[in-house]
């Protein structure tokens, strides 16, 4: 797992020895991630998958607890992922296939807190 800080988020990627399209591989990485989570839990998160092709909506559902948490600690938790039936997510879960547009939703997210909304 790669963490890379700023001031507004953590991006967290998988890193090149965790081929998230194997099932090992992907339990590795969110055990890895779990593992941590408490380190997580008053930032904002953009949880960046954007270089794994064929990620399934169940892997990326298994997060929904994670999301739901950093929601009730007021912070964002946002998935980088393509190649998703983008309809298909869930609201509790935010799921974005830029990188771009996760930073976006961090942004507004804040304002909104900032506002009281």
């Amino acid at each position: 797992m790669e963490i890379n800080k700023t001031d507004a988020y953590y991006q967290i990627l998988p890193s090149e020895n965790e081929v998230l399209s194997t099932e090992d591989g992907f339990q590795v990485f969110f055990n890895a991630f779990l593992k941590n989570n408490t380190n997580f839990k008053n930032v904002n998160i953009i949880l960046d998958f954007s270089k794994i092709i064929n990620i399934d909506l169940n892997k990326i559902l298994l997060f929904s607890p994670v999301s739901i948490e950093h929601k009730n600690n007021n912070k964002s938790f946002v998935i980088v992922c393509e190649g998703l039936e983008f309809d298909k997510i869930p609201d509790e879960i935010v799921v974005v296939p830029t990188f771009k547009e996760a930073e976006d939703i961090i942004e507004i997210e804040d304002i909104e807190r900032d506002l009281g909304m």
